[in-house]
């Protein structure tokens, strides 16, 4: 596999340091260019293809409404990955744009299966309006899983989405395995998040819906700057 550093136009990227990474001997790349981002993911070995919310071939993502987090190791090979998007939902509610495929599909009439679904039951979903930053596609390389990067990354976008958007809401959607692990970074879980079916895209799941309000994830951010990134949040 082609060196991701020889991929990767620098002026669009930005090196992030952070020592609980480093120490694991991860160097963090920040980047907003999406078509770059899924060039790289695609070639990455093991990691299951993007959701189509951050395909720029099926839901672009406008400037400043979006960025990418790329960890690779000492050999400039991809260890982890990890994106978030902004959506604003002011005129509507996360459980809506899932139902109507708008957060997958920026066209869901053109680019959607006819056999397409997405179910949320999820009941805080539908409180959930305004500005809300969605953080997706997280993955780990297997020989770094269990050493704290998924929560090191997931902590780092977290302090991305609030200097960048400020959030009414910061949320996610994974799988039941993965609550019932723990996922300390978010203050709230419920089931019934996202029940989908893409078939183009080879996707069914039964995801839960975890979150943090906009107060959380500001106190969160105050939180980190004397505690360490694995402590868990301060929640409300």
């Amino acid at each position: 596999m082609t060196r991701l550093l020889d991929q990767l136009q620098v002026s669009r990227v930005i090196q992030l340091h952070d020592d609980a990474a480093a120490q694991n001997g991860i160097k963090l790349l920040l980047g907003f260019d999406f078509h770059e981002y899924i060039s790289i993911t695609r070639v990455t070995p093991t990691k299951a293809p993007t959701f189509p919310n951050f395909r720029p071939d099926r839901s672009p993502i406008k400037s400043g409404q979006g960025y990418w987090i790329i960890g690779v190791d000492k050999d400039d090979e991809i260890a982890l990955s990890d994106a978030a998007r902004l959506y604003d939902l002011s005129c509507t509610n996360f459980a809506e744009h899932l139902q109507s495929l708008n957060a997958f599909y920026a066209q869901p009439a053109l680019h959607a299966h006819p056999q397409d679904r997405c179910t949320c039951i999820a009941p805080s979903a539908r409180n959930m309006t305004g500005k809300v930053a969605y953080n997706g596609d997280l993955w780990v390389r297997g020989d770094f899983r269990g050493t704290g990067l998924a929560q090191i990354i997931t902590q780092i976008a977290h302090r991305v989405s609030f200097a960048m958007w400020a959030p009414d809401f910061l949320c996610a959607l994974v799988a039941r395995w993965r609550v019932v692990n723990g996922i300390p970074q978010y203050c709230h879980q419920e089931p019934g998040g996202a029940i989908l079916q893409l078939v183009e895209e080879d996707v069914a799941e039964d995801d839960w819906l975890v979150w943090l309000t906009g107060e959380e994830l500001r106190n969160q951010r105050h939180h980190d700057e004397s505690k360490s990134l694995l402590a868990p949040p301060l929640c409300r």
